[in-house]
Formats: structure tokens, sequence, C-alpha cells
């Protein structure tokens, strides 16, 4: 007896799947199969369209019909199987291994034969072709603004469970975080803000006079082969995994200054806090703020620099008095985007600021982030009914909300008082 073939599972990483008896792979080798053998016909039907007694020239070349038949299947047949699989998660018979299968072959054989017929001495193939290419630009191009909205929709429905089950004023406004899955938890966000907006202040208070002074060195005092040496060795902190960034908190800095600074001077006596986390943190920032200053600097006009020298100034004034205020919007632009990337951090903090919720201005206490605490509240076998596991998406998209208005602040502050010069 043959067993019959089990539901095609949506979600996750087997969306894109759609079971027995054909997998997705073999439905994109068939879709691959027929833009090949669209490409041959599309050709082999130009030359002869061509050839034919009292026939007028092609206005493409043949090329063109090959391609333009060719990637006509696939693109018909390929956006079929996504769209399917997409609408799958809301409407599961959509799902079918047969639809998906069936509808993007069949979609996909249609497009060949509808461009393979118009094939004629009239048909101009190039523009046709050039339309599809078009698209597909368009459409990389809108991937981002997608993943924008996709990301923004996943957690404002999660979220809005959330609000319907705990108060959206003690969420916003609470002072104790203490998650507690027997029903009853307090969870305020303060804490959690407080401590990712003081170990972003720290990382940037190291991170953006050092990466600043860095570019300017670069710019305008390294020579050229002295800049070759230092540039890269600067830029490879920027290629060095966050986690090894934590191991180092953890292993060194934190020890360094509870041993030398905060058992001394009674201020605390734990290796993770929240300076060993933002002085860790603003070491790997020091690249992102270098290499965005250090081409801010290398745009503006080097007339301007060279006139200021003749008019008598030193280096320091004109960097100073010239360089600085042409390149500070893009400069300004350049801290803000590193602010997103340091409020978003997650493993320098878990390994270097430790786990405690708590509103303290000693920079030597443990403290924790917003990060941190949606890690934790989904980590282990969660219910995604309860409060304690939704405020994980609350807390997402109060985080999704900062980061994106610090990006729109910085793009506009960018393009509001950027120089125009020739």
């Amino acid at each position: 007896m043959i067993a019959a073939p089990a539901p095609p599972e949506v979600g996750g990483a087997a969306i894109f799947t759609t079971g027995i008896p054909m997998s997705g792979g073999q439905i994109l080798l068939i879709l691959v199969a027929l833009a090949v053998a669209g490409y041959l016909a599309g050709r082999w039907r130009a030359v002869a369209t061509a050839g034919a007694a009292g026939a007028a020239p092609l206005h493409s070349r043949t090329g063109h019909h090959g391609l333009a038949v060719g990637l006509a299947a696939f693109l018909a047949g390929l956006g079929t199987f996504v769209i399917l699989n997409l609408l799958a998660v809301a409407l599961p018979p959509l799902g079918a291994p047969w639809l998906v299968g069936g509808g993007s072959i069949l979609l996909a054989a249609a497009a060949f034969v509808v461009v393979y017929a118009r094939i004629s001495p009239r048909f101009r193939a190039r523009n046709l072709f050039e339309a599809m290419v078009l698209g597909l630009l368009a459409l990389a191009a809108s991937i981002a603004i997608f993943t924008t909205v996709a990301i923004a929709l996943s957690m404002l429905f999660e979220t809005a469970r959330f609000f319907n089950q705990y108060s959206w004023r003690d969420f916003f406004f609470g002072t104790v975080w203490s998650p507690a899955f027997q029903g009853t938890s307090q969870l305020g966000m303060l804490p959690l803000l407080w401590g990712t907006l003081y170990v972003s202040f720290i990382a940037l208070a190291v991170a953006v006079p050092v990466g600043l002074l860095i570019a300017i060195y670069l710019t305008q005092y390294a020579t050229p082969r002295l800049r070759k040496t230092i540039k890269p060795a600067v830029e490879i902190l920027a290629g060095i995994p966050s986690i090894v960034y934590g191991l180092f908190a953890l292993v060194t800095v934190g020890p360094i200054l509870r041993d030398w600074i905060a058992q001394p001077t009674g201020l605390g006596s734990s290796a993770a806090s929240v300076a060993t986390a933002g002085l860790v943190m603003g070491i790997m920032l020091i690249p992102y703020v270098s290499s965005l200053s250090d081409d801010i600097i290398n745009a503006v006009p080097r007339s301007m620099t060279e006139g200021s020298l003749g008019l008598g100034a030193t280096r320091s004034e004109t960097i100073k008095r010239v360089i600085i205020p042409a390149a500070l919007p893009g400069i300004v632009g350049a801290f803000l985007l590193a602010a997103s990337r340091a409020i978003g951090e997650t493993m320098i903090v878990v390994l270097g600021a430790g786990a405690a919720a708590r509103l303290s201005m000693n920079p030597f206490e443990a403290m924790t982030t917003v990060t941190v605490k949606i890690v934790s509240q989904l980590t282990g076998d969660t219910d995604f009914n309860s409060p304690e596991t939704l405020v994980a998406f609350a807390l997402g998209i109060t985080l999704f909300v900062l980061t994106l208005a610090m990006n729109v602040l910085a793009l506009f502050i960018v393009r509001r008082y950027r120089e125009q010069y020739e």
C-alpha cells in the first residue's frame, strides 16, 4: 500500500518547497530547461523568418528574439512559483504541490508560446527584452523597500497582540523589568532603553573623536605610503565578528576596568559593566566613523584647502575653519549611522554589560539593553501567546522605529546642508 503524500509545510525554511511529487529544485530545473529551449527556439525561428522569401529584414537581431522567448518563459514560471508559495502563508491550499508545480510550468510554457508566436519581421524583440531587464532591475532596487515593509508588518501584528494583553502605558513608562511567566510580569521598557542609550553614548564618545581624528590624519597629514598602510589596518576592525569583540570585553577589558578603576574607587566589583561594553563597542565602531569621514573629507574640493593655505592659514586652521565646516553635514550623518549600529548591537552587550535591567548613572554597574532582552525572551521553549514572549516584538518595533528615525535624520541632515562644489 502506497502512503499518501504528506501535505506541504508552510512557513519558515519550508515555504519554498512543494513536497511530493515534485520539489522546488525540480521545478526550477524545468524552468531553466524551458528558458534554454526558448532561447534556441527563438533564435531558430528568427533566422527562419528572416530567410523567408520576400520577408522584410528583422527589426532586432536573432539573439534578441531568443533572449525574449527564454527570459519570458523563465520569469513567468519563477514569478508564479514565488507568488503561490508566498500566498500559501495566508491560504494554505495555494501551496499544494500540484498547483505550485503545475501552475509554474504551465505559465512558463504559455509565455514561451506567446512570445514565440509573435516572432516576425515586425516584432521588436529587443524592446521586449529590454523591458524585461528593466523590470528585473527595478525589482532588485525594490528589495530593500519590500524587506523594510515586511519587517515592520511582521512586528506590528505581534505587537498589537501584545498590547491587547498588556497595558501600553505600563510598557512605555514602566521602570521595572521583571518578566515572570506565571502572569505577574512587570514589563517596563525604560530600564532597557536607558541601558541601550547609555552603552551607545559611551561607544560614540570613544568612536566619534578617535574615528574623526584618524580620518583627518589620513587625509591631511599622512603620506600616500603611510595612508596605504594605516587605512587597511583600521578597516580590519570592521571585519572582526562582534562575538570576538564580546569575548575581548569579557576576558580583557572588563577585568582591567574592574581591577584598575571600579574596585579602587568603590564604584563596582563586576567585570560586566556599561563602561566595558561601551568601550569595546566604541573600538568596533571606529572604522565605520573613520571610513565614512575619510570619504566625506576627501570630497571637499582641493582648491578650498589650497586657497586657505595660500592666504596664510596653517594646516590646523584650515582643517578647523574650512574642511570641517564644509564636510560637517556628511560627518554628522556618519555619526548618526554609527549610532544606529551601536543601538542594534547585541553580542558585545551580552558578554560585556551583563543582563541586569536597572536605571543607574554608575557606568561600572551591570546593565542590559533592548536587543539582549529580545534574545532572552525568545530563547528556549516559548509560548507565542503570552505577553512575556510577545513583548519581544514590542521591543523590536520600538528599536526599529528608533534606528529608522536616526537613519532618516542622518539622510535629512546630509541632504539639507550638503554643499555642492564644482
